[in-house]
């Protein structure tokens, strides 16, 4: 697929936006439902961290904003029995922090458990924190990221936020304009995003990287439906492949 604008398939990604449908209004109401579905499973008793055969490169996971980890629960299942040791950043707690300052968080973990040849997985706002972190000293350690629905270029609906930690995802905020700058680490970014998220209605096409649109609906429920989780584990394995 390479690095132009196709979409799963070989089909163009379509323009970003569109009118508000009755279908699309169906799939804003079943992503906000599997998000507190998540969030109250977050919320419970603390279920084991997925294992498998390992053997593969380790895999960090890089949650969303008020995200923990247990959004990426079900790609994380998928990549542990593909052999990829899964490693949870447990210090980010919900990725509340300032992007930098979580980026920091993130290359912290990455130096402290050693890793090397990771690959970082990330959703949201979790791919801007992984792209800091690929420019950072501890880069070195990275092969590369598979992102779902990162906003590269921000959101037109983050201006109307309340607060600064959403409103940072404004497409004209300086800390996001100067990361989308450094562009040095995007070929080894793959961006996915489905054919309609409410929270980016703008694309989130990765200039120089490989980006990849699936048939989904949704900023959050994506991460739970097999089609992306097979995705996201065959770009883990190509990505690893492509760093020996």
């Amino acid at each position: 697929m390479g690095a132009g604008r196709r979409g799963a398939g070989g089909r163009a990604a379509r323009p970003p936006g569109g009118a508000v449908t009755a279908s699309r209004l169906r799939a804003w109401a079943a992503d906000y439902l599997w998000a507190l579905d998540r969030q109250a499973r977050a919320l419970r008793r603390r279920r084991p961290l997925p294992s498998g055969p390992g053997g593969r490169a380790p895999v960090v996971l890089l949650p969303g904003v008020y995200e923990t980890w247990e959004f990426l629960r079900p790609v994380a299942t998928a990549l542990a029995a593909a052999g990829h040791p899964v490693h949870p950043v447990r210090a980010l707690r919900h990725n509340r922090r300032p992007v930098a300052e979580a980026a920091e968080v993130a290359a912290g973990y990455l130096e402290d458990a050693d890793l090397h040849g990771a690959v970082l997985v990330a959703h949201s706002k979790g791919g801007l924190v992984g792209k800091h972190v690929m420019l950072s000293a501890a880069g070195t350690r990275v092969a590369g990221m598979v992102t779902v629905a990162t906003p590269f270029a921000g959101s037109r609906w983050a201006r109307y936020m309340v607060g600064r930690g959403l409103r940072s995802f404004s497409p004209d905020d300086p800390g996001l304009l100067a990361l989308a700058a450094q562009d040095e680490v995007n070929p080894r970014i793959t961006a996915v995003y489905p054919r309609f998220d409410p929270h980016i209605p703008q694309t989130v096409h990765l200039p120089g990287g490989r980006n990849v649109e699936v048939a989904l609906d949704g900023h959050f429920r994506p991460l739970g439906q097999p089609a992306l989780v097979r995705l996201v584990v065959a770009e883990v394995d190509r990505i690893e492949d492509a760093s020996r």
